[in-house]
């Protein structure tokens, strides 16, 4: 093994035949992976291919039942996180572990410090400020987290992790909730970490992430390795294909649009949110028939606030609701439904499925009243039965049989399976909420074109996703969204990832320098 200087590379972590078992599934079938010392590694499969179970392994969260672990090429096994960090392993999550009151400097040491020890503030101010400087991160260790903007919160996490002796970091979807500039930044930390001699094991979905930051590239595919490609000796066609088993087309077949009439609008929406603050300031928006009307936005930026009262799950404290030119704003969901709308929900457990029910009684949901799934007042579960099959088998929802329960479902089927059931019912305005997410690139591809052909037949779509690429791919009009504003409006082609990053974190776009998209 070589690094990028031609120099021989010792692996910092290598896994070797790595099988893990759960009931009824080989989540890890013999798995083989290597990272080398002092490089940026990228981890790469579809959902419930084994990428999640394969971490948690490694960062002692789970026991293989067959195979070996080494660092720095010394066999171990770790019964838990604590092992993994002691062995100089740390985890920076997707979702960040911190406590918003504490500052920078508490939320650094908050778990490094043994029972009984007095704590040294002062010092520990100091080394925290010291390992900031060395790695560049520019955080004020006085900082209070919670006023920090995302981007800098995903340094206080990676500083902790450097603080605990991580030198091998597993960085979990790590630009999930960065504009495009702070992924930028992220990818100067991560390379500085890299010269500095640290190794960086990146899980990512989006292959566009690879080719920018990563040395190389493992995939995996149903619990197995696929292969390890050099990053500069692969495309991005070759890595879907790898991932997926089959030729995957990346690029979006979008004809041009024609717009209709409004079908949903929103007219000088505000409410206050759960802790108090104004999440909708004024927002007006018009989706009409024959457009994707897609909203960019840092996730909290009033987006899920938006979403609920659109979807009558909320009322707002003031502006109006307008679909298919009809007053909805004190109705409920099902008057909405009625009238037309579907909503595929972010949080697919708690709004879009419930778990113990079977297939079948998940797509009876808020259709139950409706023809083809009642006839005279009674529920035909037999024929509810029968379409759920042939939803199964039009959105290849993976499952033994309609009577299987959702709960016991990959997410990405169980996502499929929602969108089956809300694109079933030719809705003539559709929220979709993240649509992709815990999606493979297959059925990214699939989900992709329902969207654009639920558009071509005069229907209108809102996209509301936190992948920036899959907003710009598919919409027609884009609008952004700051602290509860819509703060930019643009149609498809006429603006560009620096342009839309600097509206996403509040900035005015004459800041902008030219730049690469």
């Amino acid at each position: 093994m070589t690094n990028r200087d031609g120099n021989v590379a010792a692996p910092a972590v290598e896994m070797r035949g790595i099988v893990k078992r759960f009931p009824g599934v080989v989540a890890n079938d013999s798995i083989e992976f290597a990272v080398r010392k002092g490089e940026i590694h990228a981890l790469l499969g579809e959902n419930g291919a084994g990428k999640t179970t394969l971490m948690n392994i490694l960062f002692g969260l789970y026991h293989p039942d067959e195979g070996e672990i080494r660092v720095d090429g010394r066999p171990v096994r770790f019964h838990n996180a604590r092992d993994a960090v002691l062995a100089g392993l740390a985890m920076v999550h997707q979702h960040f572990m911190l406590i918003p009151r504490f500052t920078v400097t508490e939320n650094v040491i908050l778990g490094s410090e043994g029972a009984g020890v007095v704590l040294d503030r002062a010092a520990a101010r100091e080394r925290v400020a010291d390992l900031s400087a060395r790695y560049g991160l520019q955080i004020d260790p006085d900082a209070v987290v919670g006023a920090l903007p995302v981007g800098m919160q995903q340094r206080v996490e990676i500083l902790r992790a450097l603080y605990q002796g991580g030198k091998t970091l597993i960085l979990d979807e790590p630009t999930a909730l960065l504009t495009p500039q702070e992924v930028d930044e992220l990818y100067s930390v991560l390379n500085r970490l890299r010269e500095s001699g640290d190794t960086i094991i990146f899980i990512t979905h989006k292959l566009r992430e690879v080719a920018a930051v990563s040395d190389r590239v493992t995939v995996i595919r149903r619990g197995r390795t696929v292969g390890t490609r050099q990053t500069a000796e692969t495309t991005a066609p070759e890595l879907a294909e790898m991932m997926v088993g089959r030729a995957v087309s990346l690029r979006v077949d979008r004809p041009p649009a024609h717009p209709g009439e409004p079908v949903l609008v929103a007219n000088d929406l505000h409410l206050r949110g759960t802790q108090g603050h104004e999440a909708l300031a004024g927002v007006n928006l018009e989706l009409r028939r024959g457009e994707i009307l897609g909203i960019c936005g840092v996730e909290g930026n009033g987006q899920a606030e938006l979403i609920e009262v659109l979807a009558g799950l909320r009322r707002p404290d003031r502006g109006q609701v307008l679909l298919k030119e009809t007053d909805v704003t004190a109705t409920g969901t099902n008057p909405r439904r009625r009238l037309g709308l579907s909503y595929i929900p972010e949080d697919r457990h708690g709004r879009g499925l419930v778990l113990p029910f079977s297939l079948t009684e998940n797509v009876l949901l808020g259709n139950a009243e409706e023809a083809p799934f009642s006839q005279g007042g009674r529920i035909d579960y037999p024929g509810s039965r029968s379409l759920t099959e042939r939803l199964m088998g039009a959105f290849d929802v993976r499952a033994p049989g309609p009577d299987t329960p959702a709960g016991a479902l990959s997410g990405g089927n169980q996502q499929k399976l929602i969108i089956a059931r809300e694109l079933h019912r030719e809705p003539d305005a559709l929220l979709a909420v993240q649509p992709t997410r815990g999606l493979d690139v297959g059925a990214i591809e699939f989900v992709h074109k329902q969207l654009v052909a639920e558009r071509d037949k005069g229907r209108g779509v809102l996209l509301i996703s936190f992948d920036l690429d899959e907003v710009m791919d598919l919409s027609d009009r884009l609008l952004v969204i700051y602290q509860g504003r819509i703060v930019g409006e643009f149609l498809s082609g006429q603006v560009t990832r620096t342009e839309l990053g600097l509206l996403m974190g509040g900035r005015a776009l004459d800041e902008h320098a030219p730049a690469a998209d």
